[in-house]
Protein backbone atom coordinates (compact mmCIF):
# COMPACT_ATOMS: atom_id res chain seq x y z
CA UNK A 1 0.00 0.00 0.00
CA UNK A 2 1.28 3.09 -0.95
CA UNK A 3 1.86 5.78 1.83
CA UNK A 4 -1.11 8.55 2.48
CA UNK A 5 0.12 11.83 3.15
CA UNK A 6 -2.57 13.96 5.10
CA UNK A 7 -2.00 17.16 7.35
CA UNK A 8 -2.67 17.36 11.12
CA UNK A 9 -4.80 19.71 12.89
CA UNK A 10 -1.37 22.00 13.50
CA UNK A 11 -0.47 21.42 10.01
CA UNK A 12 -4.16 22.93 8.40
CA UNK A 13 -4.12 25.83 10.91
CA UNK A 14 -0.61 27.05 9.88
CA UNK A 15 -1.58 27.21 6.08
CA UNK A 16 -5.09 28.95 6.92
CA UNK A 17 -3.25 31.74 9.22
CA UNK A 18 -0.73 31.81 6.25
CA UNK A 19 -3.23 32.80 4.19
CA UNK A 20 -4.88 34.96 6.45
CA UNK A 21 -1.50 36.77 6.69
CA UNK A 22 -0.64 37.50 3.34
CA UNK A 23 -4.17 38.49 2.08
CA UNK A 24 -3.64 40.75 5.40
CA UNK A 25 -0.59 42.28 4.38
CA UNK A 26 -1.54 43.20 0.82
CA UNK A 27 -4.01 44.71 1.89
CA UNK A 28 -2.92 47.42 4.40
CA UNK A 29 0.80 47.04 2.57
CA UNK A 30 2.58 45.49 5.64
CA UNK A 31 5.57 43.79 4.32
CA UNK A 32 6.20 41.76 7.58
CA UNK A 33 2.96 40.87 8.41
CA UNK A 34 3.14 39.38 4.67
CA UNK A 35 6.42 37.69 5.80
CA UNK A 36 4.80 35.94 8.11
CA UNK A 37 2.29 34.75 6.01
CA UNK A 38 4.88 33.09 3.76
CA UNK A 39 6.83 31.69 6.84
CA UNK A 40 3.63 29.80 7.87
CA UNK A 41 2.38 28.78 4.01
CA UNK A 42 6.14 27.32 3.90
CA UNK A 43 6.10 25.00 7.15
CA UNK A 44 3.92 22.39 6.07
CA UNK A 45 5.70 21.62 2.92
CA UNK A 46 9.28 22.07 4.82
CA UNK A 47 7.95 19.35 7.33
CA UNK A 48 7.18 16.96 5.29
CA UNK A 49 10.49 16.89 3.31
CA UNK A 50 11.55 15.73 6.73
CA UNK A 51 9.88 12.59 7.05
CA UNK A 52 10.29 11.31 3.44
CA UNK A 53 10.85 7.48 2.91
CA UNK A 54 10.30 7.48 7.01
CA UNK A 55 7.28 4.88 6.79
CA UNK A 56 9.94 2.73 4.64
CA UNK A 57 12.76 2.31 7.33
CA UNK A 58 9.89 1.05 9.88
CA UNK A 59 9.54 -2.52 10.00
CA UNK A 60 7.26 -4.77 12.03
CA UNK A 61 6.77 -8.25 13.08
CA UNK A 62 4.07 -10.01 14.42
CA UNK A 63 3.69 -13.38 17.16
CA UNK A 64 0.55 -14.71 18.39
CA UNK A 65 1.18 -17.28 21.86
CA UNK A 66 -0.05 -19.31 21.17
CA UNK A 67 -1.24 -18.91 17.37
CA UNK A 68 -4.54 -21.75 18.11
CA UNK A 69 -6.95 -21.29 21.08
CA UNK A 70 -10.40 -22.77 22.68
CA UNK A 71 -12.97 -19.82 21.90
CA UNK A 72 -13.51 -18.06 25.07
CA UNK A 73 -9.74 -17.86 25.90
CA UNK A 74 -6.96 -15.24 25.53
CA UNK A 75 -3.95 -15.35 23.35
CA UNK A 76 -0.79 -12.51 23.50
CA UNK A 77 -0.35 -10.78 20.19
CA UNK A 78 3.46 -9.60 20.37
CA UNK A 79 4.21 -6.67 17.45
CA UNK A 80 7.91 -5.99 17.23
CA UNK A 81 8.74 -2.33 15.65
CA UNK A 82 12.34 -1.38 14.41
CA UNK A 83 13.91 1.53 12.74
CA UNK A 84 15.85 -0.26 9.80
CA UNK A 85 18.09 2.62 9.10
CA UNK A 86 21.62 3.05 10.16
CA UNK A 87 21.79 6.82 10.53
CA UNK A 88 18.33 8.09 10.17
CA UNK A 89 15.81 8.16 12.99
CA UNK A 90 11.86 8.51 13.48
CA UNK A 91 10.54 11.42 15.33
CA UNK A 92 7.66 10.23 16.25
CA UNK A 93 5.56 7.09 15.40
CA UNK A 94 2.49 5.31 16.05
CA UNK A 95 0.58 2.25 15.53
CA UNK A 96 -2.84 0.61 14.76
CA UNK A 97 -3.34 -3.36 14.46
CA UNK A 98 -6.55 -3.90 12.48
CA UNK A 99 -8.63 -6.71 13.71
CA UNK A 100 -11.84 -8.27 13.04
CA UNK A 101 -14.80 -7.10 14.27
CA UNK A 102 -15.51 -9.75 16.09
CA UNK A 103 -12.35 -8.84 18.16
CA UNK A 104 -13.28 -5.72 19.74
CA UNK A 105 -11.82 -2.80 19.41
CA UNK A 106 -8.50 -2.06 17.29
CA UNK A 107 -5.55 -1.39 19.64
CA UNK A 108 -3.73 2.07 19.19
CA UNK A 109 -0.19 2.73 20.34
CA UNK A 110 2.25 5.73 20.52
CA UNK A 111 5.62 4.78 20.00
CA UNK A 112 7.21 7.84 19.76
CA UNK A 113 10.77 8.50 18.81
CA UNK A 114 12.32 5.63 17.25
CA UNK A 115 16.00 6.05 17.18
CA UNK A 116 18.06 4.34 14.25
CA UNK A 117 18.39 1.09 14.95
CA UNK A 118 16.06 0.79 17.90
CA UNK A 119 13.38 -1.87 18.25
CA UNK A 120 10.76 -1.56 20.39
CA UNK A 121 8.18 -4.20 21.85
CA UNK A 122 4.14 -3.62 22.17
CA UNK A 123 1.86 -6.66 23.22
CA UNK A 124 -2.13 -6.60 24.09
CA UNK A 125 -4.03 -9.87 24.73
CA UNK A 126 -7.49 -10.81 22.35
CA UNK A 127 -9.90 -12.49 23.77
CA UNK A 128 -12.20 -14.48 20.51
CA UNK A 129 -15.52 -15.44 21.92
CA UNK A 130 -16.56 -17.85 18.81
CA UNK A 131 -14.78 -19.98 16.90
CA UNK A 132 -12.86 -19.37 13.31
CA UNK A 133 -10.42 -18.28 11.48
CA UNK A 134 -9.44 -14.10 12.12
CA UNK A 135 -6.42 -11.88 10.52
CA UNK A 136 -4.50 -10.26 12.68
CA UNK A 137 -3.14 -7.40 10.84
CA UNK A 138 -1.67 -5.73 8.43
CA UNK A 139 -0.17 -2.94 10.95
CA UNK A 140 -0.85 0.28 10.49
CA UNK A 141 2.03 2.47 11.19
CA UNK A 142 1.84 6.41 11.38
CA UNK A 143 4.96 8.78 11.04
CA UNK A 144 4.84 12.88 11.84
CA UNK A 145 7.19 15.56 11.44
CA UNK A 146 9.21 17.23 13.97
CA UNK A 147 6.32 20.06 13.85
CA UNK A 148 3.47 18.02 14.03
CA UNK A 149 2.37 19.37 10.84
CA UNK A 150 2.51 16.00 8.49
CA UNK A 151 0.92 12.95 9.17
CA UNK A 152 1.81 10.15 6.92
CA UNK A 153 0.59 6.41 6.91
CA UNK A 154 1.04 3.66 5.58
CA UNK A 155 0.12 -0.48 5.78
CA UNK A 156 3.22 -2.73 6.96
CA UNK A 157 3.69 -6.34 6.58
CA UNK A 158 0.52 -9.26 6.01
CA UNK A 159 -2.06 -10.40 8.35
CA UNK A 160 -1.27 -13.18 10.76
CA UNK A 161 -3.94 -15.67 11.00
CA UNK A 162 -5.48 -17.20 14.22
CA UNK A 163 -7.24 -20.14 14.32
CA UNK A 164 -10.09 -20.19 17.32
CA UNK A 165 -11.19 -24.15 18.13
CA UNK A 166 -14.99 -24.52 19.44
CA UNK A 167 -15.15 -25.01 22.98
CA UNK A 168 -14.99 -28.68 24.85
CA UNK A 169 -16.97 -29.45 27.54
CA UNK A 170 -15.20 -32.70 29.35
CA UNK A 171 -17.75 -35.63 28.82
CA UNK A 172 -17.71 -39.14 30.97
CA UNK A 173 -15.42 -41.94 29.55
CA UNK A 174 -17.22 -44.98 28.00
CA UNK A 175 -16.72 -47.86 30.28
CA UNK A 176 -16.86 -51.43 30.31
CA UNK A 177 -20.49 -51.05 30.18
CA UNK A 178 -21.45 -49.99 26.92
CA UNK A 179 -18.92 -52.00 25.32
CA UNK A 180 -16.88 -48.89 24.08
CA UNK A 181 -13.69 -49.41 25.58
CA UNK A 182 -11.41 -48.90 22.75
CA UNK A 183 -7.97 -49.87 23.37
CA UNK A 184 -8.54 -50.48 26.62
CA UNK A 185 -11.45 -53.61 25.53
CA UNK A 186 -10.27 -56.95 25.58
CA UNK A 187 -8.44 -58.23 23.11
CA UNK A 188 -9.38 -60.44 20.58
CA UNK A 189 -7.12 -62.95 18.37
CA UNK A 190 -7.40 -61.61 14.47
CA UNK A 191 -9.33 -64.76 13.93
CA UNK A 192 -11.75 -64.49 16.46
CA UNK A 193 -10.79 -67.72 18.26
CA UNK A 194 -10.45 -67.42 22.13
CA UNK A 195 -7.39 -68.62 23.82
CA UNK A 196 -8.37 -72.04 23.81
CA UNK A 197 -8.73 -72.63 20.62
CA UNK A 198 -6.37 -70.61 18.67
CA UNK A 199 -5.99 -70.47 15.22
CA UNK A 200 -1.81 -70.88 14.98
CA UNK A 201 0.35 -70.08 11.63
CA UNK A 202 4.17 -71.37 11.28
CA UNK A 203 7.03 -70.12 13.30
CA UNK A 204 9.06 -67.36 11.93
CA UNK A 205 12.79 -66.58 12.71
CA UNK A 206 12.51 -64.47 15.62
CA UNK A 207 9.56 -65.28 17.15
CA UNK A 208 9.38 -65.79 20.93
CA UNK A 209 9.57 -69.49 22.05
CA UNK A 210 6.93 -69.01 24.75
CA UNK A 211 4.45 -68.43 22.32
CA UNK A 212 5.30 -71.73 20.65
CA UNK A 213 1.18 -73.95 20.30
CA UNK A 214 2.67 -77.34 21.12
CA UNK A 215 -0.31 -79.38 20.92
CA UNK A 216 -0.60 -77.83 16.74
CA UNK A 217 3.01 -78.26 16.52
CA UNK A 218 2.45 -81.96 17.50
CA UNK A 219 -0.58 -82.15 15.03
CA UNK A 220 1.21 -80.44 12.11
CA UNK A 221 4.92 -81.72 12.42
CA UNK A 222 6.86 -78.52 12.86
CA UNK A 223 6.94 -75.71 14.95
CA UNK A 224 3.31 -73.52 15.14
CA UNK A 225 3.12 -70.30 17.08
CA UNK A 226 -0.17 -68.04 18.62
CA UNK A 227 -1.41 -65.41 16.05
CA UNK A 228 -0.57 -61.76 17.10
CA UNK A 229 -3.83 -60.77 18.99
CA UNK A 230 -5.27 -57.27 18.63
CA UNK A 231 -7.17 -54.88 20.22
CA UNK A 232 -10.92 -54.03 18.99
CA UNK A 233 -11.47 -50.66 18.06
CA UNK A 234 -15.17 -49.39 18.40
CA UNK A 235 -16.76 -47.16 15.36
CA UNK A 236 -18.94 -44.58 15.62
CA UNK A 237 -20.74 -42.09 13.44
CA UNK A 238 -21.22 -38.89 14.31
CA UNK A 239 -23.40 -36.17 12.15
CA UNK A 240 -23.65 -32.42 12.79
CA UNK A 241 -26.39 -30.39 11.29
CA UNK A 242 -24.71 -26.88 9.97
CA UNK A 243 -27.94 -26.14 8.14
CA UNK A 244 -28.36 -21.89 8.60
CA UNK A 245 -32.19 -22.36 8.03
CA UNK A 246 -32.76 -25.19 11.09
CA UNK A 247 -30.14 -22.55 13.95
CA UNK A 248 -31.39 -19.12 15.37
CA UNK A 249 -29.52 -16.53 17.28
CA UNK A 250 -26.18 -14.26 16.39
CA UNK A 251 -22.19 -15.03 18.17
CA UNK A 252 -21.99 -17.06 20.82
CA UNK A 253 -26.12 -17.37 21.48
CA UNK A 254 -26.18 -19.15 17.73
CA UNK A 255 -27.31 -22.06 18.37
CA UNK A 256 -25.00 -23.23 15.58
CA UNK A 257 -22.13 -22.79 17.57
CA UNK A 258 -23.91 -24.78 20.66
CA UNK A 259 -24.01 -27.33 18.39
CA UNK A 260 -20.62 -27.12 16.76
CA UNK A 261 -19.47 -27.15 20.48
CA UNK A 262 -21.25 -30.29 21.44
CA UNK A 263 -20.33 -32.25 18.38
CA UNK A 264 -16.37 -31.34 19.00
CA UNK A 265 -16.98 -32.20 23.13
CA UNK A 266 -18.31 -35.64 21.92
CA UNK A 267 -15.71 -36.59 19.48
CA UNK A 268 -13.08 -35.41 21.49
CA UNK A 269 -14.80 -38.45 24.23
CA UNK A 270 -14.84 -41.06 20.97
CA UNK A 271 -11.23 -40.18 20.15
CA UNK A 272 -9.90 -39.98 23.44
CA UNK A 273 -11.38 -43.25 24.07
CA UNK A 274 -9.69 -44.85 21.34
CA UNK A 275 -12.86 -45.04 18.27
CA UNK A 276 -13.19 -45.25 14.92
CA UNK A 277 -15.22 -41.99 14.32
CA UNK A 278 -16.62 -40.70 11.13
CA UNK A 279 -17.77 -37.11 11.25
CA UNK A 280 -20.40 -35.78 8.38
CA UNK A 281 -22.41 -33.09 8.14
CA UNK A 282 -25.07 -33.18 5.36
CA UNK A 283 -22.16 -31.33 2.79
CA UNK A 284 -19.83 -34.12 3.90
CA UNK A 285 -17.41 -36.05 5.45
CA UNK A 286 -14.91 -34.10 7.99
CA UNK A 287 -11.13 -34.91 8.33
CA UNK A 288 -11.00 -37.26 11.82
CA UNK A 289 -7.80 -38.62 11.98
CA UNK A 290 -6.66 -37.62 15.11
CA UNK A 291 -8.16 -34.57 18.35
CA UNK A 292 -6.29 -31.44 16.59
CA UNK A 293 -7.56 -32.19 13.51
CA UNK A 294 -11.06 -32.70 13.83
CA UNK A 295 -11.18 -29.35 16.06
CA UNK A 296 -9.24 -27.89 13.30
CA UNK A 297 -12.12 -28.51 10.95
CA UNK A 298 -14.72 -27.87 13.46
CA UNK A 299 -13.15 -24.26 13.68
CA UNK A 300 -13.96 -23.00 10.49
CA UNK A 301 -17.29 -24.79 9.57
CA UNK A 302 -19.68 -22.87 8.40
CA UNK A 303 -23.63 -22.74 7.92
CA UNK A 304 -24.88 -24.45 4.75
CA UNK A 305 -27.69 -23.56 2.56
CA UNK A 306 -28.79 -26.82 2.10
CA UNK A 307 -32.77 -27.30 2.50
CA UNK A 308 -32.95 -30.84 3.93
CA UNK A 309 -31.00 -33.21 6.29
CA UNK A 310 -30.99 -35.87 3.56
CA UNK A 311 -27.42 -36.11 3.00
CA UNK A 312 -26.49 -36.35 6.55
CA UNK A 313 -29.11 -38.93 7.23
CA UNK A 314 -27.88 -41.02 4.25
CA UNK A 315 -24.28 -40.97 6.29
CA UNK A 316 -25.88 -42.67 8.97
CA UNK A 317 -28.09 -45.37 7.37
CA UNK A 318 -24.91 -46.53 5.41
CA UNK A 319 -23.30 -46.72 8.82
CA UNK A 320 -24.87 -49.83 9.16
CA UNK A 321 -22.80 -51.58 6.95
CA UNK A 322 -19.43 -50.35 9.37
CA UNK A 323 -21.37 -51.77 12.78
CA UNK A 324 -20.99 -48.75 14.26
CA UNK A 325 -21.52 -49.08 18.18
CA UNK A 326 -22.02 -46.04 18.64
CA UNK A 327 -24.66 -42.94 16.50
CA UNK A 328 -24.88 -39.37 17.44
CA UNK A 329 -26.59 -36.72 15.66
CA UNK A 330 -26.45 -33.21 16.76
CA UNK A 331 -29.42 -31.65 15.35
CA UNK A 332 -31.23 -28.24 14.96
CA UNK A 333 -34.99 -28.00 13.97
CA UNK A 334 -35.64 -30.68 11.86
CA UNK A 335 -38.45 -30.50 9.39
CA UNK A 336 -41.15 -33.05 9.75
CA UNK A 337 -40.03 -34.96 6.62
CA UNK A 338 -35.92 -34.84 7.91
CA UNK A 339 -37.45 -36.24 11.32
CA UNK A 340 -39.40 -39.12 9.74
CA UNK A 341 -36.38 -40.62 7.84
CA UNK A 342 -33.61 -39.88 10.96
CA UNK A 343 -36.43 -42.11 13.29
CA UNK A 344 -36.14 -44.63 10.26
CA UNK A 345 -32.40 -44.95 10.98
CA UNK A 346 -31.61 -48.56 12.51
CA UNK A 347 -28.59 -50.11 13.73
CA UNK A 348 -26.95 -52.75 16.41
CA UNK A 349 -25.74 -49.94 17.93
CA UNK A 350 -26.71 -46.80 20.59
CA UNK A 351 -28.66 -44.30 18.80
CA UNK A 352 -28.34 -40.32 20.59
CA UNK A 353 -29.81 -37.55 19.46
CA UNK A 354 -28.39 -34.02 20.95
CA UNK A 355 -31.49 -31.55 20.50
CA UNK A 356 -30.57 -28.14 20.61
CA UNK A 357 -33.36 -26.04 21.77
CA UNK A 358 -32.52 -22.47 21.04
CA UNK A 359 -32.51 -23.52 17.21
CA UNK A 360 -34.73 -22.14 14.84
CA UNK A 361 -37.70 -24.41 16.25
CA UNK A 362 -41.44 -23.38 15.18
CA UNK A 363 -43.09 -23.82 18.61
CA UNK A 364 -42.36 -25.89 21.66
CA UNK A 365 -45.23 -28.32 20.21
CA UNK A 366 -42.79 -29.10 17.17
CA UNK A 367 -40.15 -30.14 19.15
CA UNK A 368 -42.43 -32.08 21.46
CA UNK A 369 -43.25 -33.89 18.51
CA UNK A 370 -39.86 -34.06 17.02
CA UNK A 371 -38.29 -35.58 20.52
CA UNK A 372 -41.08 -38.38 21.16
CA UNK A 373 -41.14 -39.14 17.19
CA UNK A 374 -37.28 -39.88 17.97
CA UNK A 375 -37.18 -41.57 21.28
CA UNK A 376 -40.13 -43.99 20.12
CA UNK A 377 -38.15 -45.23 17.41
CA UNK A 378 -34.91 -45.81 19.55
CA UNK A 379 -33.08 -43.02 20.13
CA UNK A 380 -32.01 -41.50 23.15
CA UNK A 381 -32.87 -37.78 23.13
CA UNK A 382 -31.21 -34.91 24.99
CA UNK A 383 -32.23 -31.70 24.74
CA UNK A 384 -29.49 -29.10 25.33
CA UNK A 385 -29.28 -25.51 25.71
CA UNK A 386 -26.17 -24.71 26.35
CA UNK A 387 -23.23 -27.05 25.84
CA UNK A 388 -22.37 -27.06 29.89
CA UNK A 389 -25.46 -29.69 29.88
CA UNK A 390 -24.26 -32.10 27.89
CA UNK A 391 -22.01 -33.80 30.58
CA UNK A 392 -24.83 -35.11 33.01
CA UNK A 393 -26.89 -36.07 30.04
CA UNK A 394 -23.89 -37.63 28.28
CA UNK A 395 -23.52 -39.92 30.93
CA UNK A 396 -26.85 -41.21 31.26
CA UNK A 397 -27.07 -41.60 27.63
CA UNK A 398 -24.13 -44.23 27.12
CA UNK A 399 -25.05 -46.43 29.98
CA UNK A 400 -27.04 -49.79 28.63
CA UNK A 401 -30.55 -49.69 30.15
CA UNK A 402 -30.57 -46.64 32.10
CA UNK A 403 -33.84 -45.11 33.05
CA UNK A 404 -35.65 -41.49 33.26
CA UNK A 405 -33.78 -40.70 36.07
CA UNK A 406 -35.71 -37.85 38.61
CA UNK A 407 -35.15 -34.61 37.37
CA UNK A 408 -35.77 -31.15 37.80
CA UNK A 409 -40.00 -30.12 36.05
CA UNK A 410 -40.51 -29.08 32.52
CA UNK A 411 -39.88 -25.44 32.11
CA UNK A 412 -43.15 -23.80 31.62
CA UNK A 413 -45.08 -24.07 28.04
CA UNK A 414 -44.23 -27.55 27.76
CA UNK A 415 -41.02 -26.78 26.27
CA UNK A 416 -38.24 -29.29 25.76
CA UNK A 417 -35.22 -27.52 27.69
CA UNK A 418 -32.14 -29.46 28.77
CA UNK A 419 -33.65 -30.04 32.50
CA UNK A 420 -35.97 -32.12 30.46
CA UNK A 421 -35.48 -36.14 31.96
CA UNK A 422 -33.52 -38.21 29.60
CA UNK A 423 -35.86 -40.25 27.19
CA UNK A 424 -34.24 -43.94 26.65
CA UNK A 425 -34.91 -45.97 23.64
CA UNK A 426 -38.83 -46.64 23.30
CA UNK A 427 -40.06 -44.07 25.54
CA UNK A 428 -41.92 -40.87 25.30
CA UNK A 429 -40.63 -37.59 26.66
CA UNK A 430 -42.41 -36.51 29.67
CA UNK A 431 -43.84 -33.30 29.11
CA UNK A 432 -45.64 -30.95 31.08
CA UNK A 433 -48.56 -30.71 28.93
CA UNK A 434 -49.31 -34.52 29.01
CA UNK A 435 -49.16 -35.39 32.62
Amino acid sequence: MRPQRTLTARGGLMLFFGVVALVCGFVIGQRELTGVGFFLLLVPPISALTILGATGRVVQSRALQPNRIPAGTDTRVLVRIGNVSTAWPVVWVRIEDALPVRLGYEPRYTVGFLAARAVRDVTYLVRPEVRGRYPIGPLQVSVVDPLGCVRVTRQVGAPTPLLVTPPVVPLPTLGVSDGSQGENSPRRSVAGAGEQDPIPREYRYGDEMRRVHWRSTAKHGELMVRRDEQHWREHSTLLLDTRFEAHDGEGVRDSLETAVSVAASVAVNLLDSGHELRLHTERGQLHTGNTSGVLDGLATVEASEADSLYGGISTLEGARGSSSSLVVAVLGALSPEDAAALSRVRGSGLHVAVLCTRAAWTDPEHTRRTAELLAANGWRVLPVADPADLPPLWGRAITPGSGVSPMSPVASGGSLTSETPLAPAGTRVPWEGSR
